[in-house]
């Protein structure tokens, strides 16, 4: 009977269709485990020894289900005989790496759909800072809890925004370990947060900015003593309703003065598809401007470095040494609830400023246009309402 399996609970399309979290059986003690991740691994429970034991088999990607099922066969006659499969997978598994290592590993294989290059730049770079000099030298299998904590503990006040992205980077490479069958169980980062003190930093606290509020912003923002590159560049994104990453990274051969068109890559937007924004009368005036003070040609709103982009955090710094406590985010709501508010323009114009992908499947069939015309009166009125409200009109 060494290798049959009388209970087989699950197929192959059973599996491929499995998309919810959870513990599949197949019988017998063999599991089909999904992480919240959605890796997928197969786990044998059965008796060592007279304890319960749970014992790793490997990811879904490299083990089947009939090798599962056999290997499953193998390790419960082990464990009858009186062996221990649970030192014995361990021989047999290939020899784990170390977090360094598979961070690494993580890195090489997720860069190229990662659309922020600043996130690409910085992933690595605060690994090395934050995790390895702790943890990069153990292997994926032997990490605890407890040295999450020591990565994190230093940090999680001090630094809380990068407190948050290591336990998020580390959580991902580990998720990566187990599903490449380096390591079993829970995932140690999991529940690393009910051992921290909770974050208290203003950033939780941050609202957006009502509509009402967005005219006196921009006149402030233009008496500021703002570097001139950040003035233009936040005007410009509070005009056309844009995401932060998509206006840091705006390269002169992406804008069309002539046509008054901005056209984002479908390479930097969130919804993987190609965005044209109408620019108003003041968009246009931003760009020109922008020209003068700095380059032209390559990106349009420079850093220090010509060559590189200015700071994700320019906005945001800028916002708090005026005295404001909302996020550079915040404009887009600003934006959406004064064209629902005050204006008569069709949700699905609105929506499409936005680069909102159209939820309503039907809908979306039918719409093959990215109602362009309509969306330069749209923007054509935001303009108007920020400049004339600073009017006092």
């Amino acid at each position: 009977m060494s290798g049959k399996h009388p209970h087989k609970v699950l197929s192959t399309v059973r599996i491929n269709s499995i998309k919810s979290k959870g513990r599949f059986a197949d019988g017998n003690g063999l599991y089909l485990v999904v992480d919240p991740s959605g890796a997928k691994r197969w786990v044998l429970r059965t008796m060592v020894r007279g304890k319960r034991r749970d014992v790793g088999l490997g990811g879904l990607k490299l083990v089947s289900l009939a090798e599962a099922r056999e290997k499953a066969a193998e390790f419960r006659k082990m464990a009858r005989e009186g062996g221990d499969p649970v030192a014995e997978r361990r021989k047999a598994t290939k020899k784990a790496p170390t977090f360094k290592e598979a961070a690494k590993a993580v890195y090489e294989s997720y860069k190229a759909a990662w659309k922020n290059p600043k996130h690409v730049a910085q992933w690595i770079s605060s690994m090395e800072a934050y995790a390895f000099p702790t943890i990069g030298t153990l292997r994926v299998d032997e990490i605890e809890t407890t040295d999450v904590m020591r990565v994190l503990s230093p940090i999680w006040l001090s630094k809380p925004e990068t407190a948050r992205r290591i336990r998020q980077r580390m959580k991902t490479t580990l998720d990566w370990a187990k599903a490449s069958g380096f390591r079993s169980g829970d995932n140690p980062v999991e529940g690393v947060t009910s051992g921290l003190p909770k974050h208290t930093d203003r950033d939780n606290h941050f609202q957006a900015i009502p509509y009402k509020e967005v005219p006196k912003f921009v006149a402030a923002l233009r008496d500021s003593n703002t570097n001139e590159i950040i003035r233009l560049a936040f005007e410009l994104l509070i005009l056309t309703a844009t995401r932060t990453n998509e206006v840091l990274n705006t390269d002169w051969a992406e804008v069309d003065l002539q046509k008054k068109i901005w056209t984002i890559p479908a390479s930097r937007m969130k919804m993987s598809r190609e965005h044209r924004v109408p620019l108003s009368g003041r968009a246009l005036e931003l760009f020109k401007c922008a020209q003068k003070v700095g380059n032209e040609e390559g990106l349009v709103f420079p850093g220090r470095d010509n060559e590189k982009p200015l700071s994700n955090m320019a906005f945001l710094m800028t916002i708090r040494r005026m005295g404001f406590e909302f996020t550079a985010h915040g404009f887009r709501s600003a934006f959406r609830d004064w064209a629902a508010e005050t204006t008569n323009f069709p949700r699905d114009v609105c929506e499409m400023a936005l680069a909102h992908a159209i939820k309503n499947k039907t809908e979306a069939a039918y719409r093959r246009g990215d109602l362009f015309e309509k969306r330069c009166d749209l923007m054509d009125a935001w303009a108007r309402y920020v400049e004339e409200r600073q009017n006092g009109r």
